[in-house]
Parts: C-alpha cells; structure tokens; sequence
C-alpha cells in the first residue's frame, strides 16, 4: 500500500487502544509509484502529531518516515531507533486506563 493511504484514524485508533506507537514508512518524497501518495502521507503526518498534542497523546508516539524499499540497513536503523525512542516515552498511559475500565 502507498503511505498516502495511511488514516489518520486508524493511527489514533491504535493509540487510543494501548499502542505505544506507531511508524508509518513511505517512499521518499519525490520518487511515489502513486505520483503523490507521500506528499498526501507527509501532510497527513503533520495534521495527526496536531490532533494527537490536541487530545494529550505525546505526538512523539507516532513517527513518519521516508525510506525506499532497496534501504534495508536504513529501514531497520529507522525501526530500531523508532522503537528505542518508544521505550523512553514508557507504556502509553492509555493502555493502563484501558485496563483499569475493563476491570
């Protein structure tokens, strides 16, 4: 699938469901199958750290990044740092209301 078709509420749906993040990877800028699909994705990027901050969700929980498919090193450099990232933010403080509601 093209990164442009990544839903912002999908994203907030993952996180308000107890994901600590969540990375969407996408073509570099420029070089799109779809044409524009990852300009769609970079904008769409933008507007869900602002809903995210908008709803007291750390935006750092959420991550675009833009990585070509023939970049393995890159991609698994972009994850690991992503997840190392993730794991200074700790649990997302959702998952625990989540748990205590279905108590």
């Amino acid at each position: 699938m093209c990164s442009g078709m990544i839903d912002p509420d999908l994203v907030a749906h993952a996180l308000s469901r107890g994901a600590d993040g969540v990375l969407g990877v996408g073509c570099h800028l420029g070089e799109c199958h779809y044409l524009e699909g990852n300009y769609k994705a970079n904008a769409r990027s933008k507007a869900i750290k602002i809903v995210l901050e908008n709803c007291g969700i750390d935006p750092n929980r959420f991550r675009m990044e833009w990585v070509s498919s023939a970049e393995a090193p890159r991609f698994v450099e972009v994850v690991s740092r992503f997840v190392a990232d993730v794991k200074l933010l700790g649990p997302n403080p959702l998952r625990q209301i989540k748990a205590a509601v279905n108590e």
